[in-house]
């Protein structure tokens, strides 16, 4: 995934300098060539610290929408589902902002990323975030219906 930047090196055995007046000829072992090998890796973060880092991004007192939607648009962007304690603080911050739309496609995504394990992962974050649900006044998905389609046809096979 990462890749390895080389400075190039010439293969020649003999490097040429050429000058106006006159060329001279430069053995390359007399010429020390260094190699810069860049990686293109960030440190190490545990998860406290990565937990601590979005806590404190959605806890600012001047966050605004953008900048709500941005910081969930790089955790969803992760292989990972985010701490109830980033959701919550990420619902907390769109209570400042006065944006309920947002809380209820915030609680979409998390169920969204739960995935495969949705019905071991989103129990818990349900029974973590229903402090701060009930304390900011806000419905889950299912509350509001949102887990059942609203113009839905039956299935025709599913009849009889």
């Amino acid at each position: 995934m990462f890749r390895v930047a080389l400075r190039a090196v010439p293969r020649l055995s003999v490097v040429r300098t050429a000058s106006r007046t006159k060329q001279t000829v430069m053995s390359a072992s007399n010429i020390k060539i260094s190699q810069q090998v860049r990686l293109m890796s960030a440190a190490a973060q545990s998860d406290a610290e990565f937990d601590a880092r979005y806590e404190a991004f959605f806890n600012r007192p001047d966050i605004d929408g953008w900048e709500i939607r941005k910081g969930m648009t790089d955790l969803v962007a992760m292989d990972l589902v985010p701490d109830p304690t980033i959701v919550a603080a990420a619902l907390r911050a769109c209570r400042r902002v006065n944006d309920y739309a947002l809380t209820t496609r915030i609680m979409e995504i998390v169920k969204i990323k739960c995935a495969d394990k949705e019905s071991e992962i989103w129990p818990y974050m349900l029974q973590e975030l229903k402090p701060t649900l009930d304390e900011l006044g806000i419905l889950t998905p299912e509350q509001m219906g949102y887990d059942q389609p609203e113009l839905a046809l039956p299935n025709p096979y599913e009849i009889h």
